[in-house]
């Protein structure tokens, strides 16, 4: 990891200890230990947890063969740990995982696909028709374990008959950009997919499914975490179109896009399966991490290192800069409260970046966050013992190689002193070359997980 810089105004402040509390939150969504927490075998049979949801404990059976699919950010990880558990003479051979392309590595026993992220690309096609070949192969009677994390949505694009590859990405592409959330974007996704919004449980026909599931949808959607393969939805093609015409690009859909979800509207054997429907009688899921769970590590390991702990959001969500202004001015009117020992204030969740035209720079909304909080933080006259820190927990921040950035008193010193004027990087949406001129960048390297955003403000008592 990349440790920012502080500067001399933040030379007081214990710089490692916020980026200690970050990687207590991503350690949380270890997945291989999230599997391995509720996947559980002996002579003769498999047992999987349930989890706090559901009325019964586990869900066991003397399966006589598992099919390994593990697709998202985490899905390596994912696959070794039910890989250690599951006896070799139940295994399908191979299993199959797709994942972004930094987190590629060979697996013993699964064949393993790279494939683009956030925007789908021709070896994510390719993958997505082999996995729908392995779920459509398993017989009833076997097991299809399904290993779902972050980034799936993006990872498998197999469009629908009529949508090719490129006019999906462009429809995707346009809700990136104008600002859509997860919700939405997958409500879109979902009707343009064989396999999302239950596609995948469909293809499994009467074999019995399961999916361990770690989610990186604040609220923990099920049907919301890489747009649901395997879970019913209940949105309809009516809901895509509002999505699409709500942010004013419905005109700017390709052709064949608005054909397929105009279709939709009069064809109900078009729409994605529903609660009730047949594929979902065999069907269990269990949610094994989330970012509560992350955040809640988060409160612990600041408790534990003398923070009183402040939890700001649940759900952080919204517009980036926004949320960042809204967050310096509860800071300031908590350092006017007064502060008689370090106070971390914690949220998680995900928000926004809305683009407009094409004429914006390099980051994503961790970065811009950042940058918008040392903005917000001087207008606000902060005082100068805080610090702060917005990053993803899956190490990728947009499309560059930052999970998020870490800011305190000094850092707008230093963007300004390396002749960039912060304010304009945040118009023209540019934090990464703003952040980096400061030494504010958080380099993690892909953390091969995935549980949403974790932001961290610590603040100190003024001693003068």
């Amino acid at each position: 990891m990349s440790i920012p810089s502080a500067g001399s105004g933040a030379a007081n402040l214990p710089q490692q200890n916020i980026l200690d509390l970050f990687l207590a939150g991503v350690r949380a969504a270890d997945p291989y230990l999230a599997v391995q927490s509720c996947l559980h075998a002996d002579n003769a049979q498999l047992h999987i947890d349930l989890g706090r949801e559901s009325d019964q404990h586990q869900r066991s059976s003397a399966w006589p063969l598992v099919h390994v699919l593990a697709f998202g950010k985490a899905a390596c990880a994912m696959a070794e740990a039910a890989r250690s558990i599951i006896p070799p003479s139940k295994m399908a051979q191979p299993g199959l995982i797709v994942t972004t392309y930094d987190n590629v590595r060979a697996i013993e026993n699964f064949q393993v696909i790279g494939a683009g992220h956030p925007l789908p690309d021709a070896a994510g096609l390719q993958a997505a028709q082999l996995l729908a070949n392995r779920a459509a192969a398993a017989r009833p009677g076997e097991l299809l374990l399904v290993l779902v994390s972050g980034g799936g949505s993006a990872l498998l694009p197999l469009p629908v008959v009529g949508i090719s590859l490129p006019e999906k990405i462009a429809t995707t592409n346009l809700l990136l950009a104008c600002g859509a959330n997860i919700q939405q974007i997958n409500c879109v996704r979902k009707h343009l997919s064989q396999l999302k919004g239950g596609g995948l449980a469909k293809l499994a026909g009467c074999a019995d499914l399961h999916a361990l599931i770690l989610s990186d949808v604040i609220g923990d959607d099920l049907s919301a975490i890489a747009s649901g393969p395997t879970v019913p939805d209940d949105t309809r093609f009516a809901d895509a179109i509002q999505v699409l015409k709500s942010f004013q690009v419905w005109t700017q859909t390709p052709p064949a896009v608005q054909h397929h979800l105009l279709a939709g509207l009069k064809n109900t054997e078009l729409e994605t399966p529903k609660t009730g429907a047949d594929c979902f009688a065999n069907n269990a899921q269990t949610l094994i991490g989330s970012n509560t769970i992350s955040l809640d590590a988060v409160s612990r390991a600041a408790a534990a290192a003398g923070y009183q702990v402040d939890i700001y959001s649940r759900q952080l969500c919204g517009e980036a800069k926004l949320a960042a202004g809204e967050l310096a001015a509860y800071v300031r009117q908590t350092q006017a409260n007064g502060l008689n020992q370090p106070i971390a204030i914690i949220a998680g969740g995900e928000t926004t970046v809305t683009l407009a035209g094409n004429d914006y720079g390099k980051g994503g909304r961790n970065q811009e966050m950042a940058l918008a909080f040392a903005v917000a933080a001087e207008q606000h006259q902060l005082d100068d013992h805080w610090q702060f820190l917005s990053g993803g927990t899956d190490g990728r921040d947009g499309p560059t190689d930052a999970a998020g950035g870490v800011v305190d008193a000094e850092t707008l010193k230093r963007i300004r002193a390396a002749g960039i004027d912060p304010e304009t990087s945040l118009l023209q949406h540019n934090a990464y070359p703003a952040l980096q001129a400061a030494d504010a960048l958080l380099i993690t390297g892909a953390t091969g997980t995935n549980v949403a955003d974790l932001q961290i403000v610590l603040l100190h008592p003024n001693h003068k």
